[in-house]
């Protein structure tokens, strides 16, 4: 929903994803794979200020210090990209998985066809 909300419209196309962070700002370049000649983007970046916080570093002297963290928007973009990758990667490893199964089960079937002829043959 993240990505949704920041425009990503074909969230199945996303190739990889680069963070980086300058002048307090945090940069999500999105990679996408597209196909030759398409005239869509290959890369978009966002860009998201990071929140000045204030927190107390000392209680006694009611000292603070600023500190800077990520948008939380930035956080659940990054965090619905890294799910897609996962669940792209298992399902990339569940293809795999199968596709040496169908290979296991041709080799086997190959093989009993074999036998089943020289089986024949000796009639």
């Amino acid at each position: 929903m993240a990505l949704t909300a920041m425009g990503v419209q074909n969230p199945e196309q996303i190739a990889r994803f680069a963070i980086y962070m300058t002048d307090r700002t945090d940069i999500l370049r999105i990679v996408y794979d597209r196909k030759k000649g398409s005239i869509l983007p290959v890369s978009k970046k966002f860009r998201f200020a990071q929140i000045k916080k204030s927190t107390m570093v000392d209680s006694g002297t009611r000292r603070t210090e600023v500190l800077y963290e990520s948008a939380p928007e930035f956080r659940n973009a990054v965090a619905e990209l890294e799910q897609l990758m996962d669940a792209r990667e298992d399902s990339h490893h569940v293809s795999q998985l199968i596709a040496e199964e169908v290979h296991a089960l041709e080799e086997d079937v190959a093989s009993r066809i074999d036998y089943i002829k020289s089986l024949v043959e000796k009639l």
